[in-house]
C-alpha cells in the first residue's frame, strides 16, 4: 500500500487554532475547516496551499494536523462512530471503498456540475479511482505515484554495474533473469564474498541485493506488482470486481521467485527485515537496491552522503517485452459529519486545482494529479539534480496498472497479509495461497 511508512516522523502541525470539532462559523462568521493528512513530507506544501486559500476567501479557516499513517487512519474509522473527525483528510483506495460503502464520505457530483469542474485535466485514470460502481464521484485526484529502483550508486560501482546495464534488466520468474543476475553481484558476504561468486556464505551477510519490505499483503504495490504486472495476470477483473486471482500459477510462481532470493541469501528473511525501514537500510548500506514509490523520492535524495550516492532506475522488463508498475492517486474525501459541506468543497475544490497542485509540483516531493502541474514537479525535481523519467516513463508509455479496488478491503487485507506473510517466511508454499484466495473470494458470495 502506498505511503504506510513515512521516513519515521510523527508531526502534529496547524495552520489556526485546531480546535477538535468540525467545520462550522465561529463567532465572527469565520469558517474553519479541519484537514487531516499522514505524509510530513508534503505538509509544507500544503500549509502554503492553504494559507493562499485563505488569503484568496476571506473568511476561511485552515486547521491542518499531519499525523503518521496507523494513528491517522486510526483517528478517522473512530471518529466516524464518535461524530468528531476531519471535515476534510487526504485519503487512500484502501480504505475509501468502505467510507462510501458505509456513506461516511459524501459525493461531489452535484458539486463538480454547479461549478462546471474539468475533470480532464488530470492524468489518465485517475479520476476513475474515486468513482463507486454507480459512477458517483467522492474525490478530486491530488496526485500519483509509480514504482522504481533505488539504489546506492556506490555499491552499483564498486561492483562494476553500469547505470545504463540497471536501466535495462530483463526479468522471468524462472532464472530472474539479469534483475536476479545484478541482485546476486550486489550481494556482498561479511567477508567480501559476493553472492555469484564461490565461497559465498548466505548466513552472513553484509549488503543485501535486494530488500524485502514486507510481503506486500494483498496488494504487493512496491513489492511485487511491477514483476506480476508484466504477465498475463491481475490481482482482480477490474474496479469493484467481485473475485481475486492469487490462486493463478502465474502470480503464485512470481512469489516463489521473490522468495527464493531469500534462500539464496540476496534478499533478508522476513523476521529480519520486520519493523525496520527500507530506506534508513539503502542509505546505511545494508541493501544496494529497493524498489518503491515516487512518494520517497524526495526523503532518499535528501539523505545523500559520503558513504550513500541515491540513485533510481526502471522495473524491469518481464517476459513479454514491457516494464509494469502500479499507478496509485491519492485524492480529498469530505466526512459527513462537517457541518459546512459546502465550505469542505471549496477547500477540496482548491485542493485539487492547478493553484494548489503547482505549488505542491514546485516543492518536488510527489507528483501532482494535474498533467501541466506534473510537467513542473518534473522540473522542479531536475532542479534538485534529480532524474525521474524512471517513474514518469511508466506513466509516459502507458505500463501502469491501477491499484485494485473492490469491497471488503479491510477483510482481503485480514486474509492475505498474514497468508502471504506465512509464504515470506517460509512457513507455508505458495500453494497455500489458493487456499486464501478462496476465503477471500467468498466474502463476495
Amino acid at each position: 500500500m502506498k505511503r504506510i511508512v513515512t521516513a519515521g516522523v510523527v508531526v502534529v502541525a496547524t495552520i489556526g487554532a485546531f480546535t477538535g470539532c468540525t467545520a462550522g462559523s465561529s463567532d465572527d462568521g469565520t469558517k474553519t475547516i479541519k484537514y487531516g493528512l499522514w505524509d510530513a513530507n508534503q505538509l509544507p506544501a500544503y500549509q502554503q496551499c492553504a494559507e493562499d486559500f485563505e488569503d484568496a476567501n476571506d473568511g476561511y479557516k485552515i486547521d491542518i494536523e499531519q499525523i503518521g499513517w496507523d494513528d491517522y487512519w486510526n483517528k478517522i474509522t473512530t471518529g466516524f462512530v464518535s461524530g468528531d473527525t476531519y471535515d476534510v483528510f487526504t485519503s487512500h483506495v484502501a480504505y475509501y471503498p468502505e467510507f462510501q460503502k458505509n456513506g461516511q464520505v459524501l459525493p461531489l457530483d452535484d458539486y463538480i456540475e454547479r461549478d462546471d469542474v474539468d475533470l480532464s485535466v488530470y492524468q489518465d485514470g485517475l479520476v476513475e479511482l474515486w468513482q463507486n460502481p454507480d459512477g458517483e464521484q467522492y474525490g478530486l485526484p491530488k496526485d500519483f505515484d509509480t514504482v522504481a529502483l533505488f539504489y546506492n550508486e556506490q555499491l552499483t560501482e564498486a561492483a562494476g554495474i553500469t547505470d545504463e546495464q540497471l536501466a535495462s534488466l530483463t526479468w522471468n520468474a524462472e532464472d530472474g533473469g539479469t534483475y536476479e543476475d545484478v541482485i546476486a553481484h550486489l550481494t556482498v558476504d561479511k567477508n567480501g564474498v559476493r553472492g555469484d561468486e564461490p565461497g559465498f556464505d548466505k548466513s552472513n551477510v553484509e549488503t543485501y541485493g535486494l530488500w524485502m519490505e514486507g510481503s506486500g499483503g494483498a496488494d504487493g504495490q512496491t513489492q511485487w506488482t511491477f514483476l506480476t504486472g508484466t504477465l498475463p495476470w491481475e490481482q482482480t477483473d477490474g474496479p469493484w470486481a467481485d473475485s481475486y486471482h492469487y490462486d493463478d500459477p502465474k502470480f503464485q510462481e512470481t512469489i516463489a521467485w521473490w522468495h527464493s532470493l531469500v534462500e539464496k541469501g540476496y534478499m533478508p528473511p522476513f523476521e529480519a527485515q520486520t519493523g525496520i525501514g527500507w530506506a534508513d537500510q539503502l542509505i546505511a548500506g545494508s541493501a544496494a537496491l529497493v524498489p518503491n514509490g515516487s512518494w520517497m523520492t524526495g526523503y532518499v535524495f535528501g539523505s545523500a552522503s559520503d558513504t550513500f550516492t541515491p540513485a533510481v532506475a526502471p522495473t524491469p522488463v518481464g517476459p513479454h517485452g514491457e516494464r509494469a508498475s502500479t499507478m496509485n492517486g491519492l485524492a480529498d474525501n469530505i466526512s459527513v459529519t462537517t457541518k459546512d459541506a459546502d465550505a469542505a468543497w471549496e477547500w477540496v475544490k482548491y485542493l485539487g486545482s492547478e493553484a494548489c497542485q503547482d505549488v505542491v509540483a514546485d516543492a518536488a516531493v510527489v507528483f501532482p494529479a494535474i498533467k501541466t502541474a506534473t510537467e513542473k514537479a518534473v522540473a522542479a525535481f531536475e532542479g534538485k539534480g534529480i532524474d525521474v523519467s524512471p517513474f514518469i516513463s511508466q506513466v509516459e508509455n502507458g505500463t501502469t496498472i491501477l491499484y485494485p479496488i473492490t469491497d471488503f478491503k479491510s477483510d482481503v487485507n485480514a486474509i492475505m497479509t498474514p497468508a502471504m506473510e506465512a509464504v515470506m517466511s517460509g512457513k507455508a508454499g505458495v500453494d497455500s495461497l489458493t487456499d486464501a484466495n478462496n476465503k477471500v473470494n467468498a466474502l463476495f458470495e
